[in-house]
């Protein structure tokens, strides 16, 4: 049977070495602030935030949360992100997604300076990924990294396989594992015979969006099985991409679907935040 990859412990442990940092900015005389931008009332949008809002304030942080009717306007929200781009005493700024479809995704998370985007979206931290550069990581992508490393699960030169190629987690996924010197494929809706490709890893990350969709005719003997998914089944219950009760048997580590994959993207959200404190203190 595998060992279950806890994501609930990693992530606390992350978030008390993201306490130090900022007792240690503060005691230089920095507060770290994130500023938090929702518009509408979207319920799953506002759990998140509140979810964001508790974790600043367990790590020491300032969390400033712009709550914005649904009709708010473009460019009323592209102009309150410019405003908090050119203070000083912001660190991070976070929009949350969805937005309202009257506003373009795009333009907006575009229009946070890419020294605050902490969430790893901007086409700039996108490319200095891809090119080794210092910047921001999209935070899921860049948890599951802490997970294996913190698990002892080895990369290099390991097989590598990610199933989905979206821009928030696949592809930046992948880009990581091959930073970490793995070698990786990815695959998606158009990849032909995915289980003869999925057999093939040492570390499979699934990203697809499907409920208990990877079985274990999609897994070998041993392999590393990091599930991103998270659905709600006829029962209420959540559940994964990956069918977590035929795929723990075969594998050698598996996270689990709740206390996996979730609970790392708010603590690297966290880490992002100090990190951007820091290298502000640093160009100052």
């Amino acid at each position: 049977m595998a060992e279950i990859i806890d994501g609930k412990m990693i992530s606390s442990q992350i978030k008390e070495e993201v306490k130090q940092g900022a007792a240690r900015l503060k005691e230089a005389g920095t507060t770290v602030t994130l500023a938090v931008i929702q518009v509408g009332s979207d319920p799953a949008s506002s759990v998140y935030v509140g979810n964001k809002k508790k974790a600043c304030e367990y790590v020491g942080f300032c969390s400033l949360s712009y709550e914005l009717p649904e009709e708010t306007t473009e460019e009323k929200l592209l102009g309150l992100v410019s405003e908090l781009n050119g203070r000083a005493d912001v660190n991070g700024i976070l929009v949350q997604l969805p937005l309202p479809g009257h506003i373009s995704e795009d333009k907006v998370i575009q229009m946070i300076s890419p020294d605050k985007d902490v969430d790893g979206f901007h086409v700039n931290n996108v490319g200095r990924l891809n090119v080794g550069e210092e910047g921001f990581v999209s935070c899921t992508p860049a948890g599951i990294i802490q997970l294996l490393k913190r698990s002892g699960v080895a990369i290099e030169g390991r097989e590598c396989v990610v199933v989905g190629r979206s821009n928030i987690v696949g592809k930046p996924m992948a880009a990581l594992l091959l930073r970490e010197n793995g070698t990786v494929t990815v695959c998606h809706s158009r990849t032909k015979n995915l289980a003869e490709v999925t057999r093939r890893a040492d570390i499979l990350v699934v990203a697809i969006g499907k409920p208990k969709f990877i079985t274990a005719e999609y897994v070998k003997d041993g392999a590393v099985v990091v599930d991103v998914g998270i659905h709600r089944n006829e029962n209420g219950k959540l559940c994964g991409d990956v069918d977590f009760d035929s795929v723990a048997p075969k594998a050698s580590h598996i996270t689990p679907v709740p206390g996996g994959v979730g609970p790392m993207t708010i603590a690297m959200l966290m880490a992002n935040c100090l990190q951007s404190a820091e290298r502000a203190g640093r160009r100052a």
